[in-house]
């Protein structure tokens, strides 16, 4: 993978927040995802890159509104449901809360990634299929070049994270291992 450049770089981490990170997840834990997503927005961090963390929070419990098949519960969640865990954040991070799966649905992330001169994201989170893919789809629909970070990733199941990291992301983005993420 090509040296990205950190004036026209961002990381953008999706939901790594108190009550996705502790669900059940694989092909790896959310912990792990974590420990990952704080190595890598260290390296942007001391490269000068922003580091966008996203999060989500339903307006009445966890379910949107519309009539699906398998809806999510609409329990109220606990009061700290949609903080990010500990350690995620730090001072100048940038903080985005969706309502949605996807981060540019009803944000201002698209403003905020294009005032900053922002022309390619680097994308990791939970889960693959949901959050991640969404805000991936839509980054490269605004014509962001997206680079997926697998290992920065999870999912509720190892299939549904292994289909989306197979079949979507190479259609609309690069997938790397965050080893492999150089900003120079």
């Amino acid at each position: 993978m090509p040296t990205l450049d950190p004036a026209t770089t961002a990381l953008v981490l999706i939901d790594l927040q108190n009550g996705i990170v502790g669900m059940d997840l694989a092909p790896r834990t959310g912990g792990e995802v974590v420990e990952t997503a704080k190595t890598l927005a260290a390296g942007f961090r001391r490269a000068g890159a922003p580091v966008i963390l996203v999060h989500v929070s339903f307006a009445d419990g966890l379910a949107p509104p519309q009539a699906v098949d398998q809806p999510l519960p609409s329990t109220n969640p606990p009061a700290d449901w949609s903080q990010l865990v500990d350690g995620v954040q730090h001072d100048g991070d940038i903080v985005v809360l969706k309502h949605h799966w996807g981060a540019f649905t009803g944000t201002d992330l698209d403003l905020v990634l294009r005032r900053r001169g922002v022309k390619t994201i680097v994308l990791g989170g939970i889960a693959t299929n949901f959050g991640v893919e969404s805000t991936a789809r839509s980054a490269w629909e605004h014509g962001y070049a997206v680079v997926l970070v697998e290992d920065a990733c999870t999912s509720a199941s190892a299939e549904a994270h292994g289909f989306a990291v197979k079949t979507i992301f190479p259609r609309i983005s690069r997938v790397v291992a965050s080893a492999d993420v150089t900003l120079g």
